[in-house]
This record gives structure tokens, C-alpha cells and sequence, in this order.
């Protein structure tokens, strides 16, 4: 490669690398409806015009924004789960759940991004599939390598819940054939049960539903994890592992809200 051609090459990533940040720091203080190239520009000193050549509009500047947010937490959760003994299934499950709240609390606006209310008018691409996944299918891959160490229980339910009908064998089979593969429908099921569950806490937590009514959302969280992981069928983790979870350094989350003077009871869980 010419030395111009690689200095050309080096000077837009850079200023990629700037648009999107000036991106970032306008979706935590506009949202992302409010996310406008001219006010990027204007920030960044750019000629109006100039954008255009990195970024065609407002829903590719969005797109690269939730492609790197994805791809953040999702190598947020393949360290954690890298990080553990691979037939801890237990113990990967909580460092994976662990790294997700820690990445979310440390990337609020982020968070609020891809898991939050959809963008109006946005309709995401398919480049943003792949990275979607990812943190998806490291919670997919541990289970299922359960299964096949055979190590996966039932739940100790009583009496047993009925049977999964068609229509839900149907739903979930696509589930089951990229992600389970050596699962049966009723866990897969479970498994999105649980998943799902985890990140409910955790935007309830961002976005200020537990205010006056969860103080400390770290031991309910851990314990969640336990409960949700045992709802699959894993064992509890023969050592503790994942991120410790600061959340005075966390920063502010999207839902922080300070109550009016005088209202010390303003509280709520939905």
C-alpha cells in the first residue's frame, strides 16, 4: 500500500472515530431521536457537507452506533464467560450475567440505544444482526454445552407444567436449531425466560424503576442470576466469578431521576 494511500486511510478512521464519539455524547444528552449530523458537524468544526462522506445519513451514523454497542458488550460477555473453568456451567453463567449489568450500568446511554424504545423512523439493517447475537449466543453456547456434558436438570417443579404444545415447538424451533441444538424445547424456552428476565432487571434498574424501593441492586441481581440459571437447569457456580460491580463510578443512567423538593416518598417499581 502507497504511503499516501495508508496515511488517507489512517486520517478517516480517525475522524470516524471522532464523528461517532461526538455521536455518543450527543445521544446522552439528546437521545437518540434527537441525534442530527449538522449538530455533529458543528461540534466537530466540519464543513456540513463534509459528514456525508463518512456517514450518507442520520440511520448510518445510528447503525454504526448500535453495531459498536453490540459488539461491546457482546466481547464484554465472551471475556467473562473466557475467564471461568469451561465445565463451570454455573460460574459462566454468572460472570456472563455480571459482565452484560457491568457493561449496561458503565454505558448507560449505550444500553438505552439497543435495548431501549425504539428509534422513530429507524429500521435496522441487517449489518446489525451479527453483533446482536453475540451476547446472545455465548448465553446459547453454555447452555447447550450443558446439555451435551450432560449436566443440564430439570427443575424440581410439582406438579409439572404441562406439555409445550405445536404452535410453541413451531415458535421456538428456529430458536432451537441455530442456537440449542442439543436442547429440548422446554429449556429453550426457559433459557429465553431467563435471559430475558436478566436484562429486565437490569433496564429496570437503569431506567429508574426500583428508585425508593431497591436500594442496592447488586444481591438482588446476583440472586437472580442463581434463580434464573437453576430455571435452566444449571448448577449453582462451583466458584464465584464475574466483574465487581461498582456503581458509584457507573455515572448516571438514563432513568436517574431526582425527586422534587419536599417528595421524599416518590417512588416506583413499573
Amino acid at each position: 500500500m502507497p504511503p499516501t494511500t495508508g496515511l488517507r486511510a489512517r486520517l478517516r478512521a480517525e475522524l470516524t472515530t471522532e464523528i461517532k464519539d461526538e455521536a455518543r455524547r450527543q445521544l446522552a444528552a439528546e437521545g437518540a431521536p434527537g441525534l442530527s449530523l449538522r449538530a455533529v458537524t458543528r461540534s466537530l468544526g466540519m464543513a456540513s457537507s463534509a459528514i456525508y462522506r463518512y456517514f450518507p445519513s442520520r440511520d448510518d451514523l445510528l447503525t454504526a452506533l448500535i453495531v459498536d454497542a453490540y459488539d461491546a458488550v457482546g466481547a464484554a460477555a465472551e471475556e467473562a464467560d473466557a475467564g471461568v473453568a469451561p465445565d463451570d456451567f454455573g460460574a459462566r453463567w454468572r460472570a456472563v450475567g455480571l459482565a452484560v449489568r457491568a457493561w449496561s450500568l458503565a454505558n448507560p446511554h449505550e444500553y438505552a440505544l439497543v435495548y431501549g424504545s425504539p428509534v422513530p423512523g429507524y429500521r435496522a439493517p441487517p449489518d446489525t444482526v451479527g453483533p446482536a447475537s453475540r451476547v446472545t449466543l455465548v448465553m446459547a453456547r453454555l447452555i447447550d454445552g450443558a446439555a451435551r456434558a450432560g449436566v443440564l436438570d430439570d427443575p424440581p417443579w410439582t406438579p409439572t407444567l404441562p406439555p409445550i404444545g405445536v404452535e410453541l415447538r413451531a415458535s421456538v424451533r428456529t430458536l432451537v436449531d441455530l442456537a440449542f441444538p442439543n436442547v429440548s424445547d422446554e429449556v429453550a424456552v426457559r433459557a429465553v425466560a431467563a435471559w430475558t428476565q436478566l436484562f429486565g432487571i437490569i433496564s429496570f434498574e437503569l431506567f429508574g424503576h426500583f428508585h425508593n424501593v431497591i436500594d442496592e441492586v447488586s444481591p438482588v441481581f446476583d440472586r437472580s442470576l442463581l434463580e434464573m440459571g437453576r430455571l435452566v437447569g444449571l448448577s449453582a457456580p462451583r466458584s464465584s466469578s464475574g466483574p465487581t460491580v461498582d456503581v458509584s463510578s457507573a455515572g448516571p443512567g438514563v432513568g436517574d431521576e431526582v425527586p422534587p423538593d419536599g417528595e421524599d416518598e416518590f417512588w416506583h417499581l413499573v
